[in-house]
């Protein structure tokens, strides 16, 4: 069951704690105990047909828990799904269901996610036209399904998502390769389970939630092409091994495309969205007496630079009153990205939501009456173990008396050493979701 929220405390006199209970709003609005059960399809008769859970992603483990809570109970059910190490429900952990749950690395792959997608693509082999194929998509699964591509080694392919990861491409560009590089994502695994019923249940992590880009779309077809991956690599300047060169320059690593018939009849549904999120936090705040504004959930962009504009906005509120009244709540979402400038032994911890914030602060420099939190919706902000992190007036004065410099702590990337030390650090742990970043300006 979905816990139920805390009420919100007065936002006057506990700024950081209102923030938080926002953020809670979000995430539990994109819960799959919440947001699964009304979308699934009718159960095929098993005297005619199976059905089969195939899935991937950082909610690939609660999806897999409320759809074993909705399924009928005399409907046989079984299958696969691979989250991220630490990203299973404890209840579903300490009591499997008939859905198999395996965890492997995110962001970067391992042979974990790799032996994963292998046992996927041999289940779905042999699936008839009664057969039903349930697919459970989520954030994080294009990094969990890592089975390269015939030609391509595991070793290059990790050494390839490394350098996408650092390069400061934004989420599409990046799916738009490992599309090109996998035996599995790219509509590849719909192409298997065909002539299998297939269908789709996903949770958005990306601007624009488009289906063939969550996960790098397992289940969909995929309008881009290898020329499209090659000039993407090309343009941040990536290494290829001549293997990978090869197999795009000539298009024998191409994708199924839109109107393939491997997709006939197939159906793909979003059941959480960022959108969903950020009017759901929205609301919770209106009904505390605090006018809402979802500027977005798509803005994309370098994260610390999305975080000077974001204090513009503020200071424009907090000093004039436009463009928006005070007392008021700046919702935005979408994913950013960091692009790495240093050494990798110089660089220090931190994610999009740390760079985020601490370009804010730096921009907003002590503006009275604004404080601020951002994190992302799965609980672990790039590969640390917190969320995000919280900014407010006295920020950079708490700083300055601990003789810590922003400025440094961003030229290294390392927000998450700067927002330790200050002891603002949102840490919650996985949650189980994910519907990808959450950024929530108060301004009073």
């Amino acid at each position: 069951m979905t816990p139920a929220l805390a009420p919100l405390v007065d936002p006057r006199e506990c700024p950081g704690a209102f923030l938080r209970g926002l953020y809670d709003a979000a995430v539990a609005r994109a819960l799959p105990s919440r947001a699964l059960a009304p979308h699934l399809p009718q159960a095929p008769d098993p005297r005619r047909g199976r059905t089969l859970v195939l899935g991937a992603g950082k909610a690939a483990g609660s999806m897999a828990e409320a759809l074993e809570a909705a399924w009928p109970a005399d409907r046989p059910l079984s299958g696969l799904v691979v989250t991220r190490y630490g990203h299973v429900p404890p209840g579903y952990r300490d009591k499997p269901g008939r859905i198999e749950v395996v965890e492997a690395a995110h962001p970067v792959p391992d042979a974990a996610g790799r032996a994963a997608a292998q046992r996927m693509l041999d289940m779905a082999g042999g699936l008839r036209a009664d057969d039903l194929v349930l697919c459970l998509v989520s954030g994080g699964g294009s990094a969990l399904l890592s089975l390269p591509i015939e030609g391509l080694s595991f070793e290059d392919k990790q050494a390839l998502n490394k350098a996408l990861l650092r390069s400061g491409a934004a989420i599409d560009e990046m799916n738009t390769v490992r599309k090109h590089l996998s035996a599995i994502k790219g509509g590849r695994l719909a192409a298997r389970c065909a002539p299998a019923r297939v269908v789709t249940l996903l949770i958005s992590d990306v601007p624009g939630d488009d289906p063939a880009v969550i996960a790098s779309g397992p289940t969909v077809p995929d309008p881009s092409t290898c020329a499209d991956a090659l000039r993407i690599l090309d343009r941040y300047r990536i290494a290829l091994p001549p293997a990978v060169r090869a197999g795009l320059e000539s298009g024998t690593w191409e994708t199924p495309k839109p109107g393939d018939p491997c997709f006939a009849g197939q159906q793909v549904t979003m059941i959480a969205t960022p959108r969903q999120s950020l009017e759901a936090a929205a609301e919770r705040a209106r009904q505390a007496g605090v006018m809402a504004h979802v500027l977005s959930d798509e803005i994309e962009g370098e994260s610390r630079e999305v975080g000077k504009v974001h204090a513009a906005l503020a200071r424009s509120v907090a000093q004039h009153g436009t463009p928006f009244a005070r007392p008021c709540l700046i919702l935005s979402g979408g994913e950013t990205t960091v692009t790495v400038r240093v050494a990798a032994e110089a660089a220090g911890r931190g994610g999009r939501a740390g760079e985020f914030l601490l370009g804010c602060a730096v921009a907003l420099q002590g503006q009275p009456g604004v404080h601020v939190l951002a994190a992302d919706t799965d609980g672990i902000d790039g590969v640390e173990d917190n969320a995000g992190a919280h900014v407010g007036p006295d920020t950079l004065a708490r700083a300055t008396a601990k003789g810590l410099k922003p400025a440094e702590f961003l030229d290294r990337h390392d927000s998450y050493g700067f927002f330790q030390a200050l002891g603002d650090l949102v840490v919650t742990g996985p949650t189980f979701t994910n519907v990808n970043d959450f950024r929530a300006l108060l301004v009073l």
